[in-house]
């Protein structure tokens, strides 16, 4: 039906300061006054909102290829906010985990997969069903 998705809660107690540029990346040469940047990032800060209701999870499979999305990818997903019209959820549909773009119809939700090789999954009242969250980042190994 599916692709798997393994979930994580972050570890959100300890900061991790990383050096930020001042300077916008260009596709050229880098400013020598960078080696100098003072500013510091925090990712936790930058990409957890919601502490007590994010998650990270994994992405196994290629469902969403066509986003972007792929096998191996981590999410981060808060699960406080509220799902609306076109937006990437993680959801829990009959037992199983699957990120999909979730769409509200008139008496049925539509899970609306990224690959032409998958099909949409049609959610109506006989579905044990859940947005379990929606995904507000996608990190990516390049």
């Amino acid at each position: 039906m599916s692709d798997n998705i393994d979930i994580y809660t972050p570890q959100s107690g300890k900061s991790l300061e990383l050096p930020l540029s001042e300077e916008r990346v260009a596709a050229g040469f880098p400013s020598p006054a960078d080696d100098y940047a003072t500013l510091k990032l925090d990712l936790n800060r930058e990409l957890i909102k919601n502490p007590a209701s994010t998650f990270y999870a994994r992405v196994s499979g290629v469902s969403m290829i066509d986003e972007g999305i792929n096998d191996g990818d981590l999410l981060v997903i808060d699960k406080s906010l509220e799902a609306h019209d076109g937006c990437l959820a993680v959801c829990y549909i009959d037992g199983e985990f699957t990120l999909k773009r979730f769409e509200r119809h008139s008496g049925y939700g539509l899970l609306v997969p990224a690959n032409k090789d998958y099909r949409p999954i049609k959610v109506t009242e006989e579905n044990d069903f859940i947005i379990w969250g929606i995904v507000t980042y996608i990190i990516k190994k390049v």
